[in-house]
């Protein structure tokens, strides 16, 4: 490709391929962005052209796909778009929905079921060595899961799945649980496809953030007295930062992790084991 007078675009990096152009997708994509070539993708597509201006005005090589996770077209264009730009080394799936921010099904469609469609999707594009982070939370590790729901979560791509949970659950199906199960579940995708991608000589694992400092968590603690609890709780006595959460994500998806794959890593400043002690 010959270079382009006035563009910070770099062919000879790798593809990094940021799902989510939220606050915490954005701080994903601009570390990801330091050793990487970026391709981020978002449901808005306004937002999504202003967040890739940002990004090229700030000196990053990025492109963008309109990309929503509960369409199956829309995932199979992102695929496609990231074989086109590839090689694709790294896959940071970040979109997902709080407990305020939609009902007991599009909360499970999005934080679950889009990212079991994400992950099969990149499976056979990702390039040997490569690695997809899946940005989980620490609500996955706050209570067990009843045994009667991991069948149900454990087919997340089941047609009937959503159907079947819900009437499992009865009233239980709101939105705060729907958001723990979506969680936990995503957590059990990551264990459960390790050996699939390790086939391929690839890695895959949750990140679970506890409380972080994002513009989506400070809605959630105007409408959630119970976070200002957990707060409390935080031995470190603060919220986590994007930043520190988008250098974590970095170091997993490095070779520097290379040896890390099918499990979870939880980053909270030890809210859940204080809880539990």
């Amino acid at each position: 490709m010959t270079h382009e007078i006035g563009s910070s675009a770099r062919p000879d990096l790798p593809l990094a391929v940021v799902v989510g152009a939220g606050g915490l997708g954005m701080a994903m994509a601009r570390r990801l962005g330091l050793d990487y070539r970026v391709l981020l993708a978002d449901r808005d597509e306004a937002h999504l052209v202003r967040q890739i201006e940002a990004l090229r005005r700030d000196g990053y090589g990025a492109t963008g796909v309109v990309c929503d996770v509960t369409r199956a077209a829309d995932i199979a264009a992102l695929a496609a778009q990231a074989a086109a730009e590839g090689p694709v080394l790294a896959l940071a799936n970040v979109v997902g929905l709080s407990p305020s921010m939609g009902g007991f099904r599009a909360i499970m469609a999005v934080n679950l079921c889009g990212a079991a469609a994400i992950a099969q999707a990149f499976l056979s594009i990702m390039a040997p060595g490569g690695a997809g982070l899946f940005i989980s939370s620490s609500a996955a590790h706050m209570g067990p899961v009843p045994d009667a729901l991991w069948p149900l979560l454990e087919q997340p791509q089941a047609e009937d799945m959503l159907d079947r949970l819900e009437e499992t659950l009865g009233e239980a199906a709101t939105p705060a649980q729907g958001y723990a199960l979506s969680k936990a579940g995503l957590n059990r995708l990551c264990q459960r496809q390790a050996a699939a991608w390790g086939a391929r000589a690839l890695r895959i694992l949750s990140l679970s953030p506890g409380l972080i400092a994002t513009p989506m968590g400070a809605k959630e603690f105007q409408r959630s007295p119970a976070k200002h609890k957990l707060l409390q709780a935080i031995p470190l006595a603060r919220e986590g930062t994007m930043l520190e959460i988008a250098n974590i994500a970095a170091f997993l998806l490095s070779p520097q992790a290379s040896f890390i794959s099918g499990t979870d890593i939880l980053a909270d400043g030890g809210m859940v084991a204080a809880l539990r002690s």
